[in-house]
């Protein structure tokens, strides 16, 4: 049985406050809940599959650290940035 939008977002929004490092759950689960909502299907996509990736690499690569591989650099990891660098 496929898994209804609303409950894929509210299952990506607990995984992004609970990640396991204290820096990155912050600033994921804050992202997740003032944007989720208007990420579309295939950026909900993108954003889990970030969600699979080892969390210090994430976080390089939000916070400019390190660059994304190809793959993950997309429109979900700048919505992102844009998010965390806000005031």
């Amino acid at each position: 049985m496929k898994e209804s939008l609303e409950i894929r977002r509210k299952r990506l929004k607990f995984r992004s406050g609970h990640r396991g490092t204290k820096e990155l759950d912050l600033l994921l689960g804050c992202f997740a809940e003032h944007r989720l909502e208007s990420l579309d299907l295939a950026q909900l996509d993108r954003y889990e599959a970030l969600l699979e990736a080892p969390s210090p690499l994430v976080y390089a690569w939000i916070t400019g650290q390190e660059g994304p591989p190809p793959e993950m650099d997309h429109d979900v990891l700048r919505l992102i940035r844009e998010f965390s660098a806000r005031p």
